[in-house]
């Protein structure tokens, strides 16, 4: 194994997990890490069946997590029936992880609008065109598609698709996992205290 950053105390932990997200964000960055912002999210029909897919972070505040996909997507229609999910981070190179649990709420069409707005023209028209998750006949079934769509449109902006746009994950519960030698691996648990604010207790590894 590497040579992994030093262990997780609970003397040296950040009391809001969020500042301690984002110093461990900052942390895989500079240390190189591909694609940082990618997270595993899991999700659950209403009966509780799960399932996961890696998404890409696309940006954090006060509120929460955000991320974007098509509403109609698996994901999208497990996230109607059932709003509540999981994230997780993998930082193998500093071996790291974060699992952040909570609710999910759409984002407003205001800020969704805004976000699509600053992808690239052909990611724009990949998502107008494309029926996330449902079957399609081929490839190159989608392939023209997408060209049909930017011949119809030609150097007019593409429109806001009404069936794509973003989430928030409302945290209620962060875990940072710190690898450890000998399988003694730290993890810091992170859950709203009675009094506001949060508590962190140590969970055996």
């Amino acid at each position: 194994m590497a040579d992994f950053a030093q262990p997780l105390l609970e003397t040296d932990a950040d009391p809001d997990p969020l500042a301690q997200f984002d110093a461990w964000f900052a942390a895989a960055v500079e240390a190189g890490v591909r694609a940082p912002e990618a997270m595993a999210l899991a999700t659950a029909e209403r009966s509780g069946a799960p399932s996961v897919r890696m998404v890409l972070l696309k940006g954090r505040d006060a509120r929460g997590f955000r991320f974007f996909t098509n509403h109609g997507s698996r994901k999208g229609r497990e996230l109607e029936q059932n709003p509540r999910a999981a994230l997780l981070f993998h930082w193998d190179a500093l071996g790291r992880q974060v699992r952040i649990e909570g609710s999910v709420s759409r984002l407003p069409a205001r800020e969704s609008a805004v976000y699509i707005r600053t992808r690239p023209r052909a990611s724009q028209l990949s998502a107008l065109a494309s029926p996330q998750s449902s079957p399609i006949p081929s490839r190159e079934w989608l392939e023209r598609r997408v060209a049909e769509l930017a011949t119809q449109l030609g150097g007019r902006e593409p429109p806001l698709p009404e069936h794509w746009g973003g989430y928030l994950l409302h945290p209620a519960r962060f875990e940072f996992w710190q690898h450890r030698e000998d399988r003694l691996h730290d993890r810091l648990l992170y859950t709203p205290a009675a009094g506001g604010g949060w508590q962190i207790q140590r969970l055996a590894p």
